[in-house]
């Protein structure tokens, strides 16, 4: 509950103190029409990505992370398939990217090109000091043995491709074993 009050606080901040830069650093880029146009657009499409990026990770772990009768968002399993096999924090990758979609549908250029690249600093110390010990606890010499063999995060393309396209499972499967 704590993390997503902390989440929470982080996109009000953003949302709220954005703008009040705004009219002090960027007052001629806040205002323009054509600015916010463009950013709502590419605001639009990030925002689309980032929810199939959640969705995606979300169902693999929803299939593959328990066992019994847990409650939403619970884990008792390690998952080191799909998305999983290629980094082992694919959904905080594509919640990184979720304040800077509402930052650019809002057309905040403080909060596009300050906030928001402090908010991914926290949340990268967050995962790394919290996500990770909690993981390493949770799941013990499975998850250190998973952690030196996949990275936290990947550029890959086709790692991406599947974290924020929609995909089959099936089509995942298809085009791993393509690449082996």
């Amino acid at each position: 509950m704590t993390r997503i009050l902390i989440w929470f606080l982080l996109l009000a901040g953003g949302l709220i103190v954005g703008p009040l830069l705004d009219m002090v650093l960027f007052s001629n880029l806040f205002r323009s029409i054509s600015f916010h146009i463009v950013s709502f657009v590419f605001g639009v499409i990030l925002l689309c990505l980032v929810i199939n990026g959640a969705r995606n990770t979300g169902r693999q772990l929803a299939r593959g992370g328990r066992i019994g009768d847990l409650p939403r968002m619970e884990t008792n399993r390690l998952v080191t398939t799909g998305l999983y096999s290629c980094m082992r924090h694919p959904m905080h990758l594509a919640l990184l990217f979720f304040p800077l979609a509402l930052a650019m549908l809002e057309g905040s250029p403080s909060f596009i090109g300050i906030i928001w690249p402090l908010e991914v600093l926290f949340m990268l110390i967050m995962i790394k000091f919290v996500e990770e010990p909690g993981a390493k606890n949770k799941f013990g010499s499975d998850y250190t043995a998973y952690e030196k063999e996949v990275p936290m995060f990947t550029l890959s393309p086709s790692c991406l491709q599947d974290l924020f396209l929609k995909r089959s499972e099936t089509s995942y499967s298809k085009t791993k074993q393509q690449k082996e």
